[in-house]
């Protein structure tokens, strides 16, 4: 069969989620075409000779642009199957399918997409089936070059993106990864993980992004591939995301990471305050984020930390302790500034529908956004969510400096400036240039 992969958006990276699948629909035999919608045009010809066109939905923003494209495609070819999968599409099914789509598939959907594609497959699958993994087939999609690049030491790196594992051992009310795995995660293979790092090394990379949701969900596979890579690959750098409570639980790693050559480490703080951490069922403290902070600084590993600022429970003093914390603990390096614009995200099935504060809050569910749309009790909160987007929209365009956009944030919440603030940038923190989030 004639298959199309398409992708809409994946945070900058070539598509993990494209390449994964034309591996496994290539080896039984079928002819595929891969699109990164967010870096070419839209195949017309080969989706109108597709028997098959499937749709890789691995987050909200990309859930959100499908909906164009899927109506794009049904004009273009009124018969071919319609499939979407990944994470972002169980939890919108009905929505899909009112669009035209025959199947959905969330969780481990190598296998179930190959079914679905040969027409074996319920309407629906979550399968959390443990699998063998092949090698991604990355030929078809853009060079390096097109996707975001690791700044580093005042250059620009070519960067690539692997996954070792995939779900996650927790169950953050916030997540959208619970709904789909519930607790569970799984691996891909080391051999596999380290050939296609191989093969993006090959292509140009000199710095590979892990995509995992928590590289410590499993943190002996985990030391197992980066000191894997360090030895194949010497001289390449990555990145991870984990946990706080996983850093302060295999501290001994940190200096490991930094050693193989991990430029920075991710972590989802989301809140210095912990009663919504509490509300966020995110596992850590306040005073356990000053830890890992300390932990990773005498490692000399930045933590780049992200947030969700924004939410029912955020009060005005509140988002002015985020910014007085990120300033006195010279992190506003660190912070990308869209972390401090982050409205709360409630789309369907999330765990945060079980708090009664939430489900207050809620207006409504907005269908063609595929959230729950939700208003803070105060009035002024929302009004300042909504000005401190703006802001960092607008300076980002203006190509302004993370410590020129801290500025206007903190000048728009507080009189003056912060003391002992100045414009000039500390040691250079490693970042990716992608400048969206979610």
């Amino acid at each position: 069969m004639n298959v199309v992969l398409l992708s809409t958006y994946d945070l900058g990276h070539q598509p993990f989620g494209l390449a994964s699948p034309a591996a496994w629909l290539g080896a039984r035999g079928h002819e595929v075409t891969l699109a990164d919608l967010a870096v070419q045009d839209m195949p017309a010809g080969a989706i109108r000779d597709a028997d098959v066109v499937c749709f890789y939905l691995p987050m909200h923003t990309a859930a959100r642009l499908a909906s164009n494209v899927i109506s794009k495609t049904r004009s273009l070819n009124a018969k071919a199957k319609l499939i979407a999968y990944g994470l972002y599409a169980s939890p919108n099914a009905e929505y899909l399918r009112d669009l035209g789509v025959g199947t959905v598939l969330s969780g481990e959907y190598e296998r179930s997409l190959c079914d679905a594609v040969e027409g074996c497959a319920p309407a629906q699958i979550v399968s959390m089936e443990r699998l063998t993994f092949l090698t991604p087939e990355r030929a078809q999609l853009p060079g390096l070059e097109r996707y975001s690049k690791l700044r580093i030491d005042g250059e620009a790196r070519l960067a690539g993106y692997t996954e070792a594992s995939r779900g996650c051992k927790h169950l953050c009310r916030h997540c959208p990864i619970v709904p789909v795995y519930q607790g569970a995660f799984r691996v891909v293979q080391q051999d596999v993980v380290l050939s296609d790092i191989h093969a993006q090394v090959a292509a140009g990379a000199r710095h590979i992004t892990f995509g995992d949701p928590d590289f410590f969900n499993g943190p002996a596979h985990a030391m197992r591939i980066v000191r894997g890579m360090a030895h194949e690959f010497p001289g390449v750098t990555y990145d991870v995301t984990i946990k706080i409570e996983h850093i302060l639980q295999h501290r001994e790693y940190l200096r490991d990471l930094r050693a193989t050559g991990c430029a920075f480490l991710t972590s989802a703080v989301e809140s210095i305050d912990n009663d919504i951490l509490e509300k966020l069922d995110k596992g850590h403290t306040r005073d356990h984020f000053f830890t890992a902070f300390r932990l990773c600084r005498d490692a000399s590993l930045p933590l780049l930390p992200t947030f969700v600022p924004f939410t029912p429970w955020t009060t005005p003093a509140g988002y002015r302790e985020l910014l007085r914390v990120i300033v006195e603990c010279d992190l506003v390096d660190h912070v990308a500034p869209i972390q401090l614009a982050l409205r709360l995200l409630i789309p369907p099935d999330s765990r945060l529908l079980e708090l009664d504060d939430i489900r207050e809050a809620i207006t409504h569910f907005d269908r063609a956004a595929l959230l729950h749309r939700w208003s803070h009790r105060d009035p002024a909160m929302d009004e300042l969510a909504a000005s401190v987007l703006r802001l960092v929209s607008r300076e980002q365009k203006e190509n302004r400096t993370r410590r020129e956009i801290f500025r206007s944030i903190w000048e728009l919440v507080n009189e003056r400036a912060p003391e002992n603030f100045d414009l000039l940038p500390r040691a250079a923190i490693p970042y990716m240039d992608e400048p969206w989030y979610c």
